[in-house]
């Protein structure tokens, strides 16, 4: 039997392995027992399995159980879709909301129209700096109203395959959408549009530009005052892989794909074929945030996809920090094993009989591996982090 080695100048060199070896590397799998236990007790329970432990240096396999089985893979599909947002858009981009009127001295004539373009993080508070922007511009007094132009994005307001899943938790979405569509208790509201008026004429008045609400005829056609920029991308990703935001990553797919789902998804399928040579057989996404349970992704899948990002310069830190730090986040996460504490950063996955995890460990010797666990059936969280647990300790 032949193996093959690197030498120190990066060539390939061959050498032969003895049979007696040969032999015994094939007969003594890696503690092949407690993976051996764990399966099978899922597998009493009727679960669907494909789970993986990698080297992160070279990609070897060093233990695991379907691998190439592609399941649901609920939020850490959110690896899949942020990266490929990450590395085509590049940490600094940002997101735009534009604001039109007919601006003579220090009043807009007729109504102040917002357009949005898909600022996943338009909040009260940024509301109020783009007050600001507009007094700053001089404007002290609008006759007409606050209006919306949400021609950005087609009409599609929920993602493909929601209605199988728990789609009552998230709002929908629009290019222009005020605190996540939720009111100030955090309830989902029925007219998403009506809130947003709602919020951005108080907050323009508390700010000190009266909207006085006169029924005043519009210019035909629009001026661009002014364009508020969103937060830069790689803060955007950081709230959607550390707080699992379905709505914001669905904004920025749809912006992604100009206004359309499909084809936001289309393009992220795109980038992995052309990037990692992995097709739309590979890469099962209807929608960016894992809602929808027809999405399917092997463990083997994400963990090439995390592999890539730990290997890239350009935008793998920003990637890599956007996932939970094991018992080292300001909050408190459900997984307390002090044994794990800052050695595991994942991004997590839960829908209805769905448990996964996905990410980076290190080993006590210092060795860096990547893992996926992805459980379809009976299953429960605590199933996903004792192999984990196995597999860092």
């Amino acid at each position: 039997m032949e193996a093959v080695r690197i030498s120190n100048d990066g060539e390939p060199m061959r050498t032969t392995i003895p049979a007696f070896l040969t032999a015994l590397l094939m007969v003594i799998p890696v503690r092949a027992e407690e993976l051996g236990a764990w399966v099978g007790r899922l597998a009493s329970r009727n679960v669907q399995i494909s789970a993986g432990l990698w080297d992160m240096g070279t990609g070897k396999l060093l233990e695991g159980h379907q691998p190439d089985l592609a399941l649901i893979p609920a939020s850490t599909t959110k690896v899949v879709s942020t990266y490929a947002l990450l590395k085509t858009w590049k940490p600094n981009f940002v997101v735009e909301t534009e604001v039109y009127g007919d601006l003579k001295g220090d009043t807009v004539r007729g109504d102040l129209v917002l357009k949005g373009l898909g600022d996943p993080l338009l909040t009260t508070e940024r509301i109020y700096l783009l007050a600001q922007e507009l007094k700053n511009k001089g404007v002290l007094r609008v006759t007409g109203r606050v209006r919306l132009d949400q021609s950005a994005f087609d009409g599609q307001r929920y993602g493909r395959g929601w209605e199988n899943t728990t789609s009552d938790t998230t709002p929908p979405v629009l290019p222009l959408s005020v605190n996540f569509n939720r009111d100030d208790r955090g309830r989902i509201v029925a007219d998403p549009e009506r809130l947003a008026v709602e919020v951005l004429t108080r907050v323009f008045r508390e700010a000190g530009v009266a909207i006085e609400e006169q029924p005043v005829k519009a210019p035909a056609e629009p001026i661009k005052m002014l364009a508020v920029s969103s937060p830069p991308l790689r803060d955007l990703v950081q709230d959607i892989n550390k707080y699992s935001n379905n709505f914001m990553v669905e904004m920025l797919v749809k912006r992604f794909g100009d206004g359309s789902w499909p084809r936001g998804v289309r393009r992220i399928q795109d980038f992995y074929q052309s990037l990692l040579d992995l097709g739309p057989e590979k890469i099962v996404i209807t929608d960016g945030s894992g809602l929808s349970k027809d999405n399917r992704l092997s463990a083997k899948t994400l963990a090439i996809v995390l592999r890539a990002a730990w290997n890239d310069f350009e935008v793998g830190p920003e990637m890599i920090s956007s996932l939970k730090v094991i018992g080292g986040e300001p909050w408190q996460l459900s997984v307390r094993d002090a044994n794990l504490t800052r050695r595991v950063r994942c991004k997590t996955g839960h829908l209805t009989d769905v448990n996964c995890a996905c990410g980076i460990l290190q080993t006590p010797e210092g060795k860096y591996r990547v893992f996926a666990i992805l459980l379809n059936g009976e299953s429960k969280p605590e199933d996903v982090w004792e192999l984990v647990s196995h597999w860092a300790n």
